[in-house]
C-alpha cells in the first residue's frame, strides 16, 4: 500500500525524541510510505535519516531541565513573531502534499508549550476534503502535571484531535494508567508497541559482568551524587561485599572528574567509562544500579537482572521516578529516592534488591516495527471506509 506521512517531532534537550521519530518514519517507510519529517530543532549529524524527507521548521530548545521556557539556538527567547513563523512554516510543510497520515511526537501528552503551533496544524487537518489519520506516538511514561487540569487538558485535546495513541512500552510492566490519571478515557485509542530500542550490541569480552555489581550512570552529567554514594557503598553491604563492583561513568563527566572517581575507588571496585557492551554485561551481573532513565530501563528489563534504581528528580522530574516505581511494583526493582541518598541507604537497597529472583520475561520490542504496522491498519479500516 502506498501512502503519505507527516511527522512532527520537537526534541529540547536530548535527542531521543527525534531519534524514536525518525525509527518510526524508516518503518513507515519500509511499509510504502513516502514519509515526511518535520523537526523542530536540529538533527544530530549522526543519525540516519535514510529516505525521509526532512523539513526544518524554525529551530527552538529547553535551555536546561525545568522546560520553562523555549529560546532559539542562539539562546533568545522566542517571541510572537518567532511563534507566527513557526506556525507557518508547519502548515505550509503540511500543506505541500495530501498526507494520508499526522503523527505528533509526545504531543498532546507533553509539549504543552508548543500548542500556539501544534493546534493549528490539527485544524488545518481536520479541515482537509480528505483529513488525514491523526496518531501521536508517546513513551512509557508521562511527566507527571502539579495542576490536575493540565492531565485533563491532554485527554481532550486527545479525544478531539486523535485517532491512535502509540504507547512504546511493554503493558506487562508498564501502562498508561501509571502515570497518566484520565488513562480510562482514551484506553479505546491506546496501543501498546512494545519498546523501541534494544538493538544488538557487542559480548563483553571475558568473564566481564559475571556476578557483578554493575552501576551505570549514562552520560553522568546528572549522577553526581548516586557515583559518590556508590564509591562508599560496598563495604556496608552484607549481600554484595564479596562480589566485584563495575561502575561505568559516561562521556558527559570531564577527564579530570573521571580520574577523581577512579582514584577513590576502593579495593574491589572497578571504574571505567560506559561500554558498548553495557547489555550483555547486565545479562551476567548479579545486580544492576542505576538512574532509571528509558534505554536503561529497557536494557534491564531485557537482561532480567534485578535493581537498584536512584531515579533523577531534579526540576521537578517525574518520568524516572514513576517508571522505577512501575518496575518496583511488578518486583523487578527496589527504589531509592536521589535526595539525600547515602552510602549507607545505597547499601541497603542493595541488599533488599539482591533477594529479588531475576526474571525471564521476554520483554515486547520492536517499538519502531510495530508503530508502523498498527498505522497501515488503521490506514487500510480509513481508506475502506471512506472509499467511494
Amino acid at each position: 500500500m502506498r501512502f503519505t506521512a507527516f511527522i512532527h517531532v520537537q526534541h529540547l534537550l536530548g535527542t531521543g525524541h527525534v531519534v524514536r521519530a525518525v525509527n518510526i518514519g524508516k518503518a513507515l517507510a519500509k511499509k510504502g510510505g513516502d514519509v515526511t519529517l518535520a523537526s523542530g530543532n536540529t538533527i544530530p549529524p549522526t543519525l540516519d535519516t535514510g529516505p525521509l524527507e526532512i523539513v526544518d521548521l524554525p529551530a527552538c530548545r529547553s535551555p536546561d531541565a525545568a522546560f520553562k521556557r523555549l529560546v532559539t539556538l542562539d539562546g533568545e527567547d522566542i517571541d510572537d513573531e518567532w511563534k507566527s513563523a513557526r506556525v507557518e512554516a508547519s502548515i505550509q510543510a503540511f500543506g505541500s502534499k495530501s498526507y494520508d497520515l499526522l503523527l505528533t511526537e509526545t504531543y498532546p501528552f507533553g509539549r504543552r508549550q508548543l500548542d500556539f503551533e501544534l493546534t493549528p496544524l490539527l485544524n488545518h487537518a481536520k479541515s482537509k476534503s480528505k483529513p488525514p489519520v491523526i496518531a501521536t506516538s508517546i513513551r512509557d511514561i508521562l511527566v507527571r502535571k502539579k495542576e490536575l487540569w493540565k492531565e485533563e487538558w491532554m485527554a481532550d485535546k486527545a479525544l478531539n484531535y486523535y485517532d491512535r495513541v502509540l504507547i512504546h512500552a511493554d503493558p506487562d510492566f508498564i501502562q498508561l494508567e501509571d502515570s497518566f490519571p484520565f488513562a480510562e478515557r482514551v484506553n479505546h485509542l491506546v496501543r501498546y508497541t512494545g519498546y523501541a530500542g534494544g538493538d544488538e550490541r557487542p559480548q563483553a569480552e571475558g568473564s566481564d559482568g559475571e556476578d557483578e555489581i554493575v552501576v551505570s550512570c549514562g552520560g553522568g552529567a546528572v549522577a553526581e551524587g548516586l557515583l559518590l554514594a556508590v564509591l562508599e557503598a560496598k563495604p556496608l553491604s552484607r549481600r554484595a561485599e564479596d562480589a566485584t563492583w563495575r561502575v561505568l561513568i559516561g562521556h558527559d563527566i570531564s577527564e579530570d572528574a573521571f580520574s577523581i572517581y577512579k582514584l577513590g575507588a576502593p579495593n574491589g571496585v572497578i571504574v571505567e567509562r560506559a561500554r558498548r557492551d553495557f547489555p550483555d554485561l547486565l545479562k551476567r551481573a548479579r545486580l544492576s544500579v542505576s538512574q532509571a532513565g528509558y534505554n536503561t530501563v529497557l536494557d534491564i528489563l531485557i537482561a532480567g537482572v534485578p535493581a537498584v534504581f536512584v531515579p533523577f528528580a531534579q526540576e521537578n522530574e517525574t518520568e524516572q521516578g514513576q517508571r522505577a516505581e512501575a518496575l518496583a511494583h511488578h518486583g523487578r526493582a527496589v527504589v531509592t529516592p536521589e535526595a539525600g541518598l547515602t552510602p549507607e541507604r545505597l547499601a541497603a537497597a542493595i541488599d533488599d534488591a539482591l533477594a529479588l529472583p531475576r526474571s525471564h520475561h521476554q520483554v515486547q520490542l520492536g517499538g519502531a516495527e510495530t508503530s508502523a504496522d498498527i498505522l497501515l491498519r488503521d490506514l487500510q479500516i480509513w481508506s475502506a471506509e471512506h472509499s467511494p
